[in-house]
């Protein structure tokens, strides 16, 4: 299926994904200001494990990712066009709420500042799927969220394979689930270019790092929580296992 021209190079960005979490100099992050080029680096020890720059900023990727691919799933369910393109939707919508959930829970054991908005590439995305119409919202909806949920996939192997730390190897377990299912449910839509797809995952664009980065929240502001809407079945939705609720933590020592 061609997608617009106009449109290449906006939704077929995987490159922001793509960045192994360098461009992700989050601050106020365990009251780091900066961030090493060294994800492996050890930034704080906990009662769960080691936890490392890879580790933290992965789980402010998870739920930047929610904070867009939530909200698109609820326009998907009001504006797709096909069965499949709102069935995708539902299963986004259920599956970015339980993944939030658990960001949301671990993030404060692991004393990780969570953002409230996605970044401004994810915002865009958004501000595409809004402006959309008929067929071409559920073209940009699956080949977009198959771009973005393609990338993500390696990137939680590699988290699954090296982190040290409990807490973030059940959300990358979770994640594994959740988003394979997302793929699983974008390629059942008919409408994913795969080539288009393929290119965009091995041959990303390079973004700057701030349109990768989502905004650091207001000191005080409440977080931010992904829910189901009231009524919506979640039945057949994988949401993979739940983060364990810990015990609290002592104040982790940081790096």
């Amino acid at each position: 299926m061609p997608i617009s021209r106009n449109k290449i190079g906006t939704v077929f960005v995987g490159g922001a994904l793509s960045v192994t979490f360098a461009a992700l100099a989050y601050p106020s992050m365990l009251g780091i200001q900066t961030t090493s080029s060294n994800p492996s680096r050890i930034i704080a020890n906990t009662q769960w494990g080691p936890l490392t720059e890879a580790d933290r900023n992965f789980v402010v990727f998870v739920r930047s990712a929610g904070l867009w691919e939530g909200p698109s799933g609820e326009l998907a369910m009001k504006k797709g066009t096909t069965a499949a393109a709102r069935e995708a939707g539902r299963h986004l919508v259920i599956g970015h709420a339980a993944l939030d959930a658990s960001c949301r829970k671990i993030a404060p054991e692991l004393n990780i500042t969570i953002p409230n908005q996605p970044t401004p590439q994810q915002q865009g995305f958004l501000a595409n799927f809004q402006s959309d119409t008929g067929k071409q919202f559920d073209t940009d909806f699956a080949n977009t969220l198959r771009v973005t949920h393609g990338s993500i996939f390696n990137t939680i192997a590699k988290i699954r394979s090296t982190t040290e730390n409990i807490l973030v190897r059940q959300l990358a377990d979770q994640a594994n689930d959740v988003v394979l299912d997302h793929i699983t449910q974008m390629e059942k839509s008919g409408l994913v270019n795969f080539d288009q797809v393929n290119f965009q995952e091995t041959a990303p664009p390079k973004l700057p790092a701030a349109q990768v980065t989502p905004p650091v929240p207001q000191p005080g502001a409440p977080v931010i929580a992904l829910t189901v809407p009231p009524g919506l079945s979640t039945e057949g939705v994988p949401t993979g296992p739940n983060a364990a609720s810990p015990a609290p933590s002592p104040t982790p020592t940081v790096g």
